[in-house]
């Protein structure tokens, strides 16, 4: 704007000097560059005004000048000089602005650049996210990833400070949490998630939500602080009416395998609380991502059993959800049920021993204002195929060392008031330090 005024100024300036010029050699001349028409004489008297005894008259200077032979009052020729001049200036004015013109026009080039990035970010939140021919697609801020032709979903998670134990190394809820993570992560990720917790677009448009009805997760090796797990999930078919959902845990620089889960899910209504069947439109959906692998290779099949009063050792009662343990379905989080597991269990137990296998079984959901009780009753061990049984007593020679039947543990979660049953478990121990665990069985 600067440069604009300025050049206007310097062509103005000039255009003046010019038309004076001009203006001085056809007077000189006697010939005209245009036709101008003797204008009237206009007579202004001014009244003489005295200063300290002089005389001043206004019209001293109304000299008379010739131009073409005509008589014209002075006053017109400064008039006419004035209008060649405006005239001129707006000529030589016209040609800058032009000039001026011609320069590249900033404001459209960044109108036209802004335009272009709105219209990538249209495509890129309208992007469809079904992800099937790569191995490597992934999302850096959740960091994971789709391998063996997008039907695995693979996630990295560092063990935090504040995901550790006693004894430095994760604890189960831990895991499980790294699993369900895992799990919503896969859904989010393949386009499917509606705005439920796991949801697809389907089941939100229905009304309908994921459960899981069971659940196994066998540890080999609990993870310490400061290591880097490596998590794959996949889903299946389970039955006419489930879904079939399985882990399995790497030790992310040594491939070595940490833990292996697999769970059943199933659907219920969100407003009726009821099981629903499994929509065909939302079978549609989920169908193309299901595979026929599985992560365990003899699942524990076996009946968990209930738990009476008469029969449970150890009854921990007067437990209570927190606000903190809901998720956004409103129920209990299922991981939390682990913790009320534990709550029921000898302290014996905890310190020298760590949870090898679990089995869960839910039979209904937990409200934020149940009251419930943790039931508890040792089995008689049996050595699980695939797990890690603890050994005979350490002084023994090496070559008599024997696996031991694993400690097991039935468990059961219920409402305090009526007993209505929440979960089923079933655990089972190894030793720490691999001692005799005959006392505690």
């Amino acid at each position: 704007m600067v440069a604009a005024a300025a050049t206007m100024l310097m062509f103005s300036s000039s255009s003046q000097c010019n038309t004076q010029n001009k203006i001085s050699s056809s007077a000189s001349s006697g010939k005209p560059t245009m036709p101008v028409s003797s204008p009237e004489r206009v007579d202004v008297k001014s009244k003489p005004t005295a200063y300290k005894g002089l005389q001043v008259n206004g019209n001293s200077h109304g000299a008379t000048n010739k131009i073409n032979g005509t008589k014209v009052n002075g006053t017109a020729v400064d008039s006419m000089k004035h209008n060649v001049g405006l005239k001129e200036a707006s000529e030589e004015e016209s040609t800058a602005k032009s000039r001026i013109n011609q320069l590249p026009d900033w404001s459209m080039l960044l109108a036209t650049i802004a335009t272009i990035i709105l219209a990538a970010e249209k495509q890129w939140t309208n992007f469809d996210w079904k992800p099937r021919k790569t191995d490597v697609f992934g999302d850096v801020f959740r960091l994971g990833r789709f391998v063996e032709d997008s039907l695995v979903f693979r996630q990295n998670f560092a063990i935090r400070s504040y995901e550790i134990g006693a004894d430095k190394t994760a604890s189960i809820e831990t895991l499980m949490n790294h699993l369900q993570e895992t799990a919503l992560n896969h859904v989010w990720l393949s386009g499917l998630a509606g705005d439920g917790f796991g949801a697809t677009l389907e089941m939100s448009r229905r009304n309908l939500l994921w459960v899981v009805a069971r659940m196994q997760i066998q540890v080999e090796r609990y993870p310490s602080w400061g290591d880097v797990v490596e998590i794959d999930t996949w889903v299946g078919p389970s039955g006419k009416n489930g879904m079939r959902r399985d882990w399995l845990v790497r030790d992310s620089k040594t491939n070595a395998i940490l833990t292996r889960a697999t769970s059943t899910w199933v659907m219920m209504n969100r407003k009726t609380r009821k099981l629903s069947k499994i929509p065909d439109a939302v079978k549609a959906e989920i169908q193309p991502y299901f595979t026929e692998r599985n992560v365990f290779v003899a699942e524990d099949t076996r009946k968990l059993h209930k738990l009476e009063d008469d029969t449970a050792q150890y009854i921990c009662s007067d437990l209570t959800p927190r606000w903190s343990d809901l998720d956004v379905n409103q129920h209990v989080n299922n991981v939390k049920y682990i913790g009320w597991i534990l709550e029921s269990l000898p302290i014996s137990v905890l310190e020298g021993n760590e949870l090898a296998n679990i089995t869960l079984e839910y039979r209904r959901e937990c409200g934020p204002t149940h009251v419930l009780q943790s039931l508890t009753s040792p089995q008689a061990g049996e050595v699980i195929a695939g797990s890690a049984a603890p050994f005979s007593q350490r002084n023994d020679p090496p070559d008599t060392w024997k696996p031991l039947p694993a400690l097991q543990f039935a468990h059961l979660l219920r409402l305090q008031d009526d007993r209505s049953e929440i979960l089923r478990a079933r655990s089972e121990w190894r030793s720490k330090a691999k001692n005799n665990l005959h006392d505690l069985a």
